[in-house]
């Protein structure tokens, strides 16, 4: 090959890989059937949504929290779920500006469904490849109390789907509702296999036939139309990164770069940046991917200067 041409492959292979070093890998979403809390409370709509339970959270977290409705995750859990969530802080998986779903309350809105056969529809707006975990909680939850990992029956998942296929921006996979009654919540965890990252959410469903304690019932939930999803996209601090939407139209990525989240959890980290990684490892990412553009660099001259010799 000519000393131009060499020159040159090293220079355009040094760039690339500083460039791939640099992308951030990402996926969102959050279970669409039965809706997750939070995308309840952003089909009501962030500012002024109309149940009680959904007015609390955001008083208690704000509305960002719910443009963010697909963005409840763990950069680099990799399976470490019940280590770094603590006990109360299940449906915000610990990220302090989902805290408003942590609330204690028996009027969340909840669907309506029976013990038996049941069809998830889990809504991506990035796809990738992974598990999908539902657990449901054990007989005798009380959905006045913050949910603990003691609250779910984890030996017993109610489904489990690995590599489920995108159709028209969602993840469909069937299971199977243990026999409950009353209120009790569904929480799924979305582990991708490409990636440590992880998402996290928590459905309110009505089996029917508790005691209910002369309360009012909970309203009905509804997951958020895609013109909902549409309209609110550009308010979200939540980036795709360029990954597909899998037949969803929300992959546009805001004005601004999404800030580093702080997740609130004993053993993990204090930042966790949008790259789905921890801090330390996106910046040797980074600074390994730079060192070798200048040795990259520094070969190309020496490449140049030996040519120049034998002109």
């Amino acid at each position: 090959m000519p000393v131009r041409r060499q020159a040159a492959a090293v220079t355009v292979a040094a760039v690339g890989l500083t460039a791939l070093a640099a992308v951030p890998a990402s996926a969102h979403g959050s279970m669409g059937a039965p809706v997750s809390r939070v995308a309840q409370c952003y089909a009501e709509g962030p500012e002024h949504p109309r149940s009680a339970a959904c007015r609390a959270a955001v008083a208690a977290g704000g509305t960002q929290a719910l443009y963010d409705w697909n963005g409840v995750r763990i950069g680099d859990a990799a399976g470490r779920h019940r280590q770094l969530i603590p006990d109360g802080r299940l449906c915000s998986a610990g990220d302090e500006e989902f805290k408003g779903l942590d609330l204690a309350r028996a009027d969340w809105p909840a669907t309506r469904v029976h013990s038996g056969p049941y069809t998830f529809a889990y809504r991506v707006t990035a796809p990738h490849k992974g598990t999908f975990t539902v657990y449901a909680t054990k007989p005798g939850y009380d959905p006045a109390k913050p949910p603990a990992w003691g609250d779910l029956d984890l030996a017993h998942p109610v489904a489990t789907a690995t590599d489920p296929v995108a159709s028209g921006g969602f993840y469909t996979f069937s299971g199977t509702l243990p026999a409950r009654t009353g209120r009790q919540l569904l929480y799924a965890v979305w582990q991708r296999s490409d990636s440590p990252e992880a998402f996290y959410s928590c459905s309110d469903v009505d089996f029917g036939g508790g005691s209910g304690g002369g309360a009012a019932p909970a309203p009905s939930a509804s997951a958020p139309s895609q013109r909902q999803i549409d309209a609110g996209a550009g308010r979200s601090t939540v980036g795709h990164h360029g990954h597909g939407a899998g037949g969803a139209s929300t992959s546009s990525e805001p004005a601004t770069p999404a800030p580093a989240r702080q997740v609130k959890a004993a053993g993990a980290p204090a930042d966790l940046a949008e790259t789905g990684a921890s801090p330390g490892t996106s910046y040797a990412a980074v600074g390994g991917a730079a060192a070798l553009a200048l040795g990259s660099a520094a070969l190309f001259w020496s490449v140049r200067r030996r040519a120049a010799g034998r002109r």
